[in-house]
């Protein structure tokens, strides 16, 4: 067990002590009468010359950016998408790199009252299309290197693109610089209420298709929350959040969560690898990390000697998107001389169950930590009871008594996992003596893999797209680089016949068409699928019989 950090505030404290209308004090607006998420992330901070961007672009180009550079640049956008005939509630969709123009737009976006919806820009243009289709967005923001894509997309919205020098516009699409040059910059927020919405995101589709998540403008306070208590965020830190922000962690914690504090966030245009990341932690100074197992994973395996030159630069690290192996947490104690803390939580929640940097209380390498304050977490049984201390059931909320807690349901979709006054998350967890919380797996069919959530639904209908598959059936299996790898059992179409090549084929064609983490590294080729009478594939049967053959 490691002993928490002296002077925290402690965590039984914080929980006997709280209360949302604390929480809401912290808000320059407020839910019940008319707040803004960009003048609570962006605007209230302006006029102070405070930094609220970093960004290192693709070249190694260093810019840095004020919160009133982002006023200004967010008004411009703001401006753009009302002349476009965008208004509150409406949807854009973003898909962009790690660029200055991606926050110009969520800010925008918001400014105006709208809803943000991430698209990562490894998406294909199947996971694309259901996305925009699912939000019904008014409009898209992309580059040229994501622009072609779009030319698949049935029914594709309007296009606004950011051009590169020499590159030339398509038809029909709005030159999004131009627009944004020829802009005002004054764009009076628009104020909404708490249960109105600033973000639409999608679930991995774990048994279908994407679930749009809606999240409410009251999600800030659990936000803001999870930087304060979870992250332990503090003004004087140099935070990176090194997550994309086509998903929920990056969007969440990378972008949102540090800006409502009113602290500058870190973006990176380049691909992470371990010598890229040592060399912006040494160049910007970063105090405060945060990612994915797999990320951290890499760092391990690249050795201590690239290590050396950060080693004890960092002040905390946090680990969110799959449980943190006890070695990592080893491994950074030793060669970084830093603390790294697992952290728990989903798209439709946002961080629930941290071993947190801002309080004291013991952290056990293994364990997913203890609810965050606001949130109140129970193990369920089968039978809907609170189960005690070592007894496996399902991680679910009390919705009554977890005042932070916004999910309401998926968008124009049924949600059973509400039911009974608890969500349940469908992961299997257990409680400690000490009220801690161990992860033992997910009780649903979601693959992790380096730090993604695949749904197995979307790779199986990619693969039935190609013209040599008649069925398929997709799983996870264990990694140890990746936490898990995609792996698919295909029947092949009478007059095709299973070979090497065309096993790199099938996976080609659903890396083009879903994203470039979510096609299969494995195809075995099968002549049945195991299946219930009424006619499921039962996908367990497929991991249970691959766990034991690598056993073996």
């Amino acid at each position: 067990m490691v002993g928490a950090s002296a002077g925290l505030p402690r965590y039984v404290d914080a929980v006997a002590r709280f209360r949302i209308e604390d929480e809401i004090a912290r808000l320059h607006g407020d839910p019940a009468t008319g707040f803004n998420a960009y003048v609570e992330c962006c605007g209230r901070y302006t006029g102070e010359s405070r930094l609220a961007l970093r960004t290192v672009s693709a070249s190694g180009e260093f810019r840095e950016f004020s919160f009133d550079d982002l006023a200004d640049m967010s008004g411009r956008v703001g401006t753009l998408l009302k002349d476009l005939g965008v208004g509150p509630g409406d949807v854009v969709a973003g898909m962009l790199p790690r660029i200055p123009d991606l926050v110009a737009t969520i800010l925008g976006t918001w400014r105006i009252g709208a809803v943000y919806q991430p698209l990562f820009t490894a998406f294909g243009p199947k996971a694309i299309e259901h996305r925009l289709k699912t939000s019904g967005a008014k409009l898209v923001v992309t580059n040229m290197a994501n622009r072609g894509k779009l030319d698949e997309v049935e029914d594709c919205p309007r296009v606004a693109t950011i051009l590169a020098p020499g590159e030339a516009l398509p038809a029909g699409d709005i030159d999004f610089r131009a627009a944004f040059a020829a802009a005002s910059p004054d764009c009076q927020p628009v104020m909404r209420k708490g249960d109105d919405l600033f973000m639409m995101m999608s679930t991995s589709g774990t048994t279908g298709l994407p679930k749009g998540v809606p999240v409410p403008l009251r999600a800030l306070l659990a936000f803001g929350a999870y930087m304060r208590d979870a992250i332990g965020l503090r003004p004087d830190d140099v935070f990176w959040n090194i997550a994309d922000p086509g998903w929920a962690y990056g969007l969440y914690y990378a972008i949102t969560g540090p800006l409502l504090l009113g602290i500058a966030t870190t973006f990176n245009e380049g691909a992470f690898t371990a010598k890229s990341t040592y060399d912006i932690i040494e160049r910007l100074g970063v105090t405060s990390l945060a990612g994915s197992p797999t990320a951290f994973r890499l760092l391990l395996a690249e050795g201590a000697a690239p290590a050396a030159r950060v080693k004890g630069r960092l002040r905390v690290v946090s680990s969110a998107g799959e449980p943190l192996n006890p070695e990592v947490i080893r491994w950074f104690a030793a060669h970084l001389r830093v603390p790294i803390h697992d952290h728990y939580g989903q798209t439709e929640n946002g961080m629930m169950v941290n071993n947190h940097h801002g309080l004291s209380h013991p952290v056990r390498p293994g364990s997913a930590g203890f609810a965050m304050p606001g949130y109140r977490i129970v193990v369920l049984g089968e039978a809907g009871q609170e189960l005690g201390p070592n007894q496996p059931g399902t991680l679910a909320v009390d919705i009554a008594n977890s005042p932070l807690r916004w999910f309401d349901g998926y968008h124009q979709a049924e949600t059973p996992a509400i039911a009974g006054g608890y969500y349940r998350s469908g992961d299997t967890v257990e409680f400690e003596p000490d009220g801690s919380i161990s992860f033992i797996g997910r009780a649903d069919d979601v693959i992790t893999s380096s730090g993604y959530r695949i749904g197995p639904f979307d790779v199986e209908s990619a693969l039935i797209e190609h013209p040599a598959v008649t069925e398929a059936a997709v799983i996870g299996v264990p990694d140890p680089q990746r936490t898990e790898i995609v792996k698919a059992f295909v029947l092949l179409a009478s007059s095709f016949r299973g070979s090497p090549e065309l096993a790199e084929e099938l996976a080609q064609h659903v890396r083009r068409r879903l994203s470039a983490h979510a096609y299969p590294r494995e195809i075995e080729f099968v002549s049945e699928l195991p299946k219930t009478p009424s006619g499921k594939i039962q996908r367990f049967l497929l991991r249970k019989a691959e766990v034991e053959k690598r056993k073996g």
